[in-house]
């Protein structure tokens, strides 16, 4: 008698799990508008690829799609909010590489990537692109390094803040080329690229979507790009690993929510975002903008991240990276 009532406890308790799935899902589109939410401020590359998709997507579900800006501590103030945050669907992370593979080993966090964040999909890839304004005269990568071992600790670079994949570019530039640069960090790629610009800082590791008009109308020169190979959209400009052969600092930004979401909200949510990352105007938008829309599956995303946090996790500790 004890067994099978145990047997139907359990086959009572999982059908009850099932139609909780189930009635969330009947729910999609959420009845209350979607957030999307950035950890980085308007104007930077992370709130540039989410308003293009954003847009699309409002549109194929009915339903609005509110692109939220919450900059703060190179963008974990916002993968906290959304970690420790409601679990219905209508919340949304653009997740970036810093906060779900890099600051979680050098800071304190209220939330752990891997356990309290759910993947739903890629959604953009670029590299980084090291600019310096043309009022400094520095043209080349070999000219930059050159300058930095004649004056060491009088360069200093810029990045969207402390663990993002633009700090950890300057850092592997000081190791691999043996120089000393000091990290300037900023709230997001806008505010970064003004100081550049103003000539407050010598460079910036940014991403393409902020540095291509600037770099178009010469105000910034582009020294190398940091990934294995030269984009399309810069292909006269060098990689570092050209110079520093296995260098590779690739930036990239991807869907997550709550953990705690339901399945088949997660599942819905990766249909419809890879539609429309496959829209061909979507792409071309996010082209123009020096980023390659990469929808793919859950289950790749989340065995991304955790390659991607390992991979950072070691080098940050063999190389004794700070946050500062």
């Amino acid at each position: 008698m004890k067994r099978r009532t145990l047997l139907a406890t359990g086959a009572l308790a999982a059908g009850a799990c099932l139609a909780t799935n189930l009635a969330h899902a009947q729910d999609f589109p959420p009845k209350k508008a979607v957030t999307l939410v950035v950890g980085f401020a308007a104007g930077g590359s992370a709130d540039i690829a989410a308003r293009v998709i954003a847009k699309k997507l409002g549109e194929n579900i009915g339903q609005s799609v509110i692109v939220e800006n919450k900059p703060g501590a190179g963008g974990n103030l916002a993968h906290s909010q959304v970690a420790n945050g409601p679990a219905d669907g209508a919340m949304l992370l653009f997740g970036s590489i810093g906060p779900l593979s890099i600051s979680p080993h050098f800071m304190k966090v209220s939330y752990d990537p891997l356990k309290d964040l759910a993947p739903i999909t890629m959604g953009v890839t670029f590299p980084n692109v090291l600019v310096v304004p043309a009022s400094t005269g520095i043209k080349s990568l070999g000219e930059f390094v050159a300058k930095a071992k004649r004056e060491p600790g009088k360069l200093d670079f810029a990045s969207t803040g402390p663990g993002s994949a633009a700090h950890l570019a300057g850092e592997l530039l000081n190791d691999v080329a043996k120089i000393d640069t000091v990290h300037v960090p900023y709230k997001g790629g806008a505010p970064a690229l003004q100081d550049v610009l103003g000539g407050r800082v010598t460079s910036f590791y940014a991403a393409p979507p902020t540095a291509l008009p600037h770099i178009e109308s010469g105000k910034l020169i582009p020294l190398a790009t940091t990934g294995l190979s030269r984009p399309a959209y810069l292909p006269n400009v060098p990689t570092v690993a050209e110079s520093y052969p296995g260098f590779n600092a690739t930036n990239w930004y991807a869907f997550v929510a709550s953990a705690k979401t339901p399945k088949a909200l997660l599942d819905r949510w990766n249909t419809e975002l890879v539609k429309v990352l496959n829209t061909p105007e979507v792409r071309d938008n996010l082209l123009k903008h020096g980023q390659t829309a990469a929808p793919g599956t859950r289950e790749e995303l989340g065995s991304f991240i955790a390659a991607e946090h390992a991979k950072w996790g070691r080098i940050i500790r063999e190389r004794k990276i700070s946050a500062d």
